[in-house]
């Protein structure tokens, strides 16, 4: 590898501490966990330790419990990176962010002059200002699929995978060559000065995936995840490549660990990048860990958190075995102009459900989490929610314990001393607890709605948007049945008695939208008093349903797009319009139980009062105001993914 061009500190860092726990399995069997850190000295020690805790991880059935729930927001406004005379937005919206100062990849970047889009395979640079004359500049073929990227300036940073097969043979044993899934992730940095002719800077390929990344300031933080074999004879460590030339990313012996059982392991690395600078040398510490993870990412320090399952501290008597429980377990490594380094290590009940349950603030991490788990059938009531406030070491000097029992965190929002809590089962109560004292949090107050909120946005300090689906209770059974999209703005004045101030309902059961799950597909202006969100539209045809439509029937698919909407404190969330990119009527019809098209609205975005929606195949411009068409782009979009030839090797 070229030494001086590199721009990377590799540093990788469990996310696994199981910190002097006990544990008890089936049959009264007690087993300690070292909470050391240590590391291997040979290959043979890494596989003899994958396949014993593998094997134990099984036996008893510990390991990860996963959770893959529906992942204070602020709308960033960068500083356009614009040459010479040209006409650049002063008003135009960027990817919306959890932490001010910490940007998040995506999909679609604007600077307030160029968009940035990923379009199947291909990266498409557009001049996008001014809206009449927005036309397609160049395009980027990643050799690979792009996921995600940043723009910083004149540098493009671009993240994705390469997928590919390869066949191994063994020279001292006649066997037939044995083929290999593998999957490469990429890092490629171009120099975008001119945006009609992308030059490379940078070209790096890592084995493994690509798991997340943030950018602060000039440095992209990058997380990659190489996983290892379910029963591993041969462990092959990860690859480094720039420009054509590899090397080892780290070899046996520069994998650390800590003593713990699970039922899968990775390598995990945190990759910084000088996005701006070519002449950094490569550096890198290699952690296993093993599966699931969430991150909380502020300007100073990177929380990486785990949720292990574990069986409980007390067992039963009369059995031999125990009461199951789950503990998340938390990792705070310190950030500073691209020097990570790792710092501390906790733990707290419970699971998290994405990154907004968690949040830092003057020196305190706060998190929310639920224990147990909600069988909508069942009856069952074993879950309880959970705020818990974290000093510097990590130590718990506060809690609010037990909250909303049967229910579990659908949505959480940390705003300065306030924290937001959404939790569901039958009906929606949005918490509100206070924090100013961080000993001693406590609920103010709660409200009971119909429906549920998936995701919650600040409006101002004392309103909030909630997103999510309006719900009816069932007649029969603890449980709700989920209807259409429902927006609401909830009035927090009076802590001790929130109100919904207003809210809209769009569709019928079955509708849904990228803003439930993705909150880079929310788009708020205060100023501008609107929000935009995608919309695949299901509506029930009542003439079918003389007696009345059953609360579980399905609409069908009959729109999709962008729905504009008003927001204000005096005439609530109110509709301005709606956007489509689909003129064809047959995608609809020949729909099932999903609906797919590459014209399906993903993302918007605005530069002064022209409103920019997104999807694979077109960027369709209207006048904000009157959502009247101006303009629109076709996009060289392609449905088959990237995948080189498979090659042999010994």
């Amino acid at each position: 590898m070229k030494k001086g061009n590199v721009g990377l500190i590799f540093i990788s860092l469990t996310v696994l501490i199981i910190a002097g726990t006990y544990i008890f399995f089936p049959q009264n069997i007690r087993v300690q966990y070292d909470d050391s850190i240590n590391k291997f000295t040979t290959c043979q020690q890494l596989e003899n330790f994958v396949k014993t805790k593998a094997e134990l991880s099984r036996s008893w059935g510990v390991g990860v419990l996963r959770d893959f729930g529906a992942p204070m927001m602020q709308t960033a406004v960068a500083e356009s990176a614009t040459a010479g005379a040209e006409v650049s937005a002063e008003d135009y919206s960027t990817t919306n962010i959890q932490v001010a100062g910490v940007d998040e990849a995506d999909i679609v970047k604007n600077d307030g002059k160029y968009i940035y889009t990923v379009s199947g395979n291909k990266i498409v640079i557009v001049d996008g200002y001014p809206v009449e004359s927005a036309s397609i500049l160049s395009e980027i073929d990643v050799n690979g699929t792009p996921q995600e990227m940043f723009i910083n300036g004149n540098k493009l940073i671009i993240f994705g995978q390469k997928a590919y097969t390869y066949y191994k043979t063994y020279e001292d044993v006649e066997i037939m060559p044995r083929p290999y899934y593998s999957q490469q992730m990429f890092i490629k940095v171009y120099d975008v000065s001119d945006r009609s002719d992308p030059v490379v800077a940078r070209d790096i390929l890592f084995d493994g995936s690509y798991f997340n990344s943030r950018m602060i300031g000039d440095y992209a933080y990058v997380l990659i995840k190489s996983q290892l074999p379910y029963e591993p004879d041969d462990i092959e460590m990860p690859e480094i490549q720039e420009d054509g030339v590899a090397k080892p990313a780290c070899g046996c012996a520069d994998v650390y660990y800590f003593d713990y059982p699970d039922n899968s392991y990775s390598i995990t690395t945190i990759l910084s990048v000088n996005t701006q600078n070519d002449e950094q040398e490569v550096e890198s510490k290699n952690f296993l860990l093993g599966s699931a993870q969430n991150i909380f990412v502020s300007p100073h320090n990177i929380y990486v958190t785990y949720t292990r399952g574990t069986y409980g501290i007390v067992p039963l008597p009369e059995e031999g075995s125990s009461v199951p429980s789950e503990k998340t377990v938390i990792h705070k490594i310190s950030i500073e102009n691209g020097n990570i380094n790792y710092e501390q290590g906790g733990e707290v009940p419970g699971r998290v459900l994405n990154q907004f349950s968690m949040d830092e603030n003057n020196g305190y991490f706060r998190i929310a989490t639920t224990i147990g788990r909600v069988s909508r059938m069942s009856g069952s009531t074993t879950s309880t929610n959970n705020v818990y406030i974290l000093n510097e070491a990590l130590n718990i000097v506060g809690k609010v314990e037990d909250l909303a029992p049967g229910e579990q965190i659908y949505s959480a929002r940390f705003m300065g001393n306030r924290a937001y809590l959404v939790t569901f089962r039958k009906i929606d109560p949005l918490f509100v607890i206070d924090l100013t004292e961080p000993a001693n949090p406590k609920v103010l107050g709660k409200l009971k709605i119909p429906g549920y909120s998936d995701y919650l946005h600040p409006y101002d300090e004392n309103h909030i948007i909630g997103i999510g689906k309006e719900a009816i209770g069932a007649e029969e059974g603890d449980f709700a049945w989920y209807q259409g999209v429902k927006l609401s703005l909830f009035d927090v004045t009076d802590v001790t008695k929130p109100i919904e101030l207003s809210k809209y309902e769009i569709g019928d059961r079955g509708t849904d939208s990228n803003a439930l799950h993705d909150h880079k597909a929310f788009l708020f202006s205060k100023s501008k008093g609107i929000i935009v969100i995608p919309i695949t539209l299901a509506e029930i045809n009542e003439e079918q349903y003389p007696e009345g439509v059953p609360p579980y029937q399905h609409g069908s698919f009959v729109w999709q797009g962008a729905y504009v909407l008003n927001i204000d404190l005096v005439n609530g969330i109110t509709l301005r319009g709606r956007v489509t990119h689909l003129d064809d009527e047959e995608y609809f019809l020949k729909s099932g139980y999903y609906f797919y098209t590459p014209y399906s609205v993903k993302r918007s975005l605005y530069m002064e009062d022209n409103l920019y929606t997104l999807s694979n195949k077109m960027i369709k411009m209207n006048n904000l105001n009157t959502l009247d068409e101006v303009n629109k782009i076709e996009l060289p979009y392609e449905e088959d993914v990237y995948y080189p030839e498979p090659y042999l090797v010994r």
